[in-house]
């Protein structure tokens, strides 16, 4: 219990004290982490566990369209329905539990973390 404890503590203290970078990885992380849980979940037949890791993803993309801000350009405006696209998919694939759906959309929402990644690179090489 006390290791766990820790853990939780360690966690806890890591998105507190995050830069809103460091959030937008944990983030983009994530999603891909629980589209694949979700996924899997589909082909498990475990329909609760394939919506609840399913909504997590869409809750991400929501979160990343919110925190867009909508004057920074053609890019946001780009970005934005990259975003609505992959939650869209999200959905059709829950309500349909179609693994197919989230074979084409796991690809896009790692291509969303990989770009992140590398503009987070760039940011620091720029520095």
């Amino acid at each position: 219990m006390y290791g766990n404890n820790g853990y939780n503590v360690y966690k806890n203290n890591s998105v507190n004290y995050a830069s809103k970078e460091q959030l937008l990885l944990m983030l983009v992380d994530g999603a891909v982490k629980y589209s694949k849980i979700g996924r899997q979940a589909i082909l498990d037949k475990d329909v609760k566990k394939a919506n609840d890791n399913i909504k997590r993803t869409q809750d991400i993309f929501t979160e990343l369209m919110i925190s867009l801000d909508p004057n920074a350009g053609e890019w946001a405006k780009q970005i934005f329905s990259v975003y609505e696209f992959i939650n869209y998919q999200l959905m059709q694939a829950n309500i349909k539990k179609d693994i197919e759906i989230m074979d084409t959309v796991i690809p896009l929402i790692e291509e969303v973390r990989d770009t992140w990644y590398e503009a987070d690179k760039l940011a620091k090489v720029a520095k």
